[in-house]
């Protein structure tokens, strides 16, 4: 007998409250009100995520997820020089779509560093997710291995500021130029145009 197998329940909860997050966000909006935009109910939410505050960091992570295969998408192309896929990225989360999400992003992180029982689980491969996948790429990109990590570990943090920045100033012509010159900086400090850039996280 032949099973037609698919998303669970909850995962295509998540990616319906992942869109409504990402066509209008839901920051503001309360529990009745998400699952409304999402089309379904509260208590199918509360069922899932057990709380707002519970869906709240799962679209985070989800949104997260999402943010690394579009660099893994970026990276397939091996025409691309390292220099012009960084900045792609870089552009990608700079997309007033995904503006929301970061603000997002940047609220419940602050709330997971003071302890709220709620937001902790955000932290769990907070930075990890991000290194990891990162490090193996500069080391795929003919950086040194010792170094690749300390290198990936930076990325984040600079992209991290950077976007934490912006959403503070509104100062979107001395960010950009920021980051474009930390790319410079990274890619001389590497010695050599990797054949995939090395781009960085939100």
């Amino acid at each position: 007998m032949w099973y037609i197998t698919g998303p669970s329940p909850r995962a295509r909860l998540l990616d319906a409250v992942v869109e409504a997050a990402l066509d209008g966000g839901i920051a503001e909006k309360s529990l009745r009100a998400i699952a409304e935009v999402a089309g379904t109910s509260h208590r199918m939410l509360i069922h899932h995520f057990g709380s707002r505050e519970g869906l709240l960091v799962e679209v985070i992570r989800e949104v997260e997820e999402r943010q690394r295969e579009a660099l893994a998408e970026l990276r397939a192309d091996p025409g691309e020089a390292a220099a012009a896929q960084g900045l792609r990225f870089w552009e990608h989360l700079r997309s007033p779509e995904l503006a929301p999400q970061e603000r997002l992003f940047f609220e419940v992180y602050g709330q997971a560093l003071q302890g709220r029982r709620w937001a902790q689980p955000l932290l769990d491969g907070i930075v990890e997710d991000w290194v990891g996948p990162l490090a193996e790429m500069l080391i795929a990109d003919g950086a040194p291995s010792e170094s690749a990590r300390i290198v990936a570990r930076l990325s984040v943090a600079v992209t991290r500021g950077l976007l934490l920045d912006v959403l503070a100033t509104g100062d979107d012509e001395e960010v950009d130029a920021a980051m474009a010159y930390f790319s410079r900086l990274l890619l001389s400090d590497l010695g050599s145009e990797p054949r995939h850039g090395s781009a960085r996280p939100g």
